[in-house]
C-alpha cells in the first residue's frame, strides 16, 4: 500500500487533466484494501475510486481519498469441455486478459480487443465493441463494501447491466469497491462478426471464416486507425453514448436525414451512430481553444495542450445542444464526470 498527499492526478486519468487529490492510496492486494479502509484517520474522507483513469473527466481538485486499484493475477478457475472461467484481479490491464483469453483460444471478448483501463472498470461500465459487451461473458465479481469493508460477490443477474450501465454506475457508484472479476468463455469460439466495418476488412483480406485472432488484428487495425493514443493526446475514448430512440422517431428522421445510421437496440428501440449525428452538426476536427473533436472519430474530445476539464465540460455541452437542436436528440456521456 502507498499513500501519498497533495497529489496531481495528471498522469492518472487520461484526458490529462491536472488536478490535485488530497489523498490518493494505491491498493495492490484485496487484504491491503481491507485495511486501509479500517484506517480511521481516512474514515471521514470522501472516496473515488479509479483503475486506468481511462473512461473519467476530473473538473476540480478532489479535498478526498482517490484509492488505485493495483489487483494483479489472472487465473483460470475452473473448466470443462466447453466453458472456461478465468479470475483477473480488478487492477489487470484489460486488454492483457482478452489477449490471454484469444491466445488460449477462449471466446467471448474478442470484440473487445484494444479498449483502454483496467478489468475492475469494465463491468461498470458495461463495456462494448464491435456487438459485443462484457455482460455476455461476465460470470461474477467479488469486492468490499467502503461503509463496512465487507466482502460481497456479485453474479451477472445482480449487476444490472445495460447500455454502457451497471449498478455500479448508479445505487453503487462510490460504495463498493470491485477486487476481482469473473469471465465464462467458450473453447469452442462462435465468431461474430456482425459489423460492417468487421465484414469489408474481411473481405479485403478474403477471409471467410475468420478466428478470434484475426477478429482481434482486424479491430486493432481499424481502432489504430481512428482513435487517438492518449500517451501522445489527451482523450477518453468515446465521451458519449449512442442514443437510444423509438421506431417512430426514426422514421421521423429518416425523412429529413435519409442517411442517418442506426442500428437495431431491441424489439422496438434503435441505437443512432452518435459520432455521425456530431459531424453532421459540423463538429468533427473542430478545435477551441484547448480542446476539440478529433478529425478521424467525432465521438472523441481531446485535450490539445494544458485543458481544463471544464474546458471539456463545455465543449461536451456545445455538441450535446447543437444534437439536440438539429435532431431532436439527448446525447448522454458515457464517461464518468467529477464535478
Amino acid at each position: 500500500m502507498n499513500i501519498f498527499e497533495n497529489i496531481s492526478l495528471k498522469k492518472y486519468n487520461t484526458f490529462g487533466i491536472n488536478v490535485n487529490a488530497r489523498f490518493l492510496v494505491e491498493i495492490s492486494s484485496k487484504l491491503e484494501l481491507i485495511n486501509f479502509l479500517q484506517l480511521k484517520e481516512f474514515s471521514f474522507f470522501k472516496k473515488i475510486i479509479i483503475g486506468g483513469g481511462s473512461n473519467i473527466l476530473l473538473t476540480k481538485n478532489f479535498d478526498g481519498v482517490v484509492i488505485k486499484i493495483n489487483i494483479s493475477g489472472m487465473n483460470v478457475i475452473e473448466e470443462d469441455n466447453d466453458f472456461v472461467i478465468i479470475e483477473a484481479g480488478a487492477g489487470v490491464i484489460w486488454d492483457e486478459l482478452v489477449s490471454f483469453c484469444v491466445d488460449k483460444n477462449y471466446g467471448g471478448v474478442e470484440n473487445l480487443s484494444f479498449i483502454p483501463g483496467t478489468c475492475g472498470a469494465a463491468p461498470m461500465q458495461n463495456i462494448g465493441a464491435y456487438g459485443q459487451e462484457i455482460k455476455d461473458s461476465f460470470y461474477s465479481l467479488e469486492g468490499i463494501t467502503i461503509d463496512r469493508g465487507e466482502s460481497k460477490t456479485f453474479f451477472n443477474d445482480q449487476c444490472h447491466f445495460g447500455y454502457r450501465d451497471s449498478i455500479f454506475k448508479n445505487d453503487l457508484k462510490n460504495k463498493f469497491i470491485i477486487t476481482s472479476i469473473k469471465l465464462k468463455l467458450k473453447k469452442n469460439p462462435i465468431v461474430n462478426f456482425s459489423y460492417s466495418s468487421i465484414k469489408s476488412e474481411l473481405e479485403k483480406k478474403k477471409i471467410l471464416n475468420p478466428t478470434i485472432k484475426e477478429i482481434r488484428k482486424i479491430i486493432y487495425g481499424i481502432r489504430m486507425s481512428k482513435l487517438p493514443d492518449p500517451a501522445k493526446i489527451g482523450n477518453a475514448g468515446s465521451f458519449f453514448k449512442n442514443p437510444i430512440i423509438t421506431k417512430d422517431k426514426l422514421l421521423q428522421l429518416q425523412k429529413i436525414f435519409p442517411g442517418i445510421i442506426f442500428y437495431p437496440a431491441d424489439e422496438n428501440k434503435i441505437k443512432l451512430a452518435a459520432g455521425w449525428l456530431i459531424e453532421q452538426c459540423g463538429w468533427k476536427g473542430k478545435k477551441i481553444g484547448n480542446v476539440g473533436v478529433h478529425s478521424e472519430q467525432a465521438l472523441v474530445l481531446v485535450n490539445y495542450g494544458n485543458a481544463s476539464g471544464d474546458e471539456i465540460l463545455n465543449l461536451s455541452a456545445e455538441i450535446k445542444k447543437s444534437v439536440k437542436d438539429n435532431f431532436g436528440v439527448e446525447l448522454k456521456e458515457e464517461i464518468n464526470i467529477f464535478y
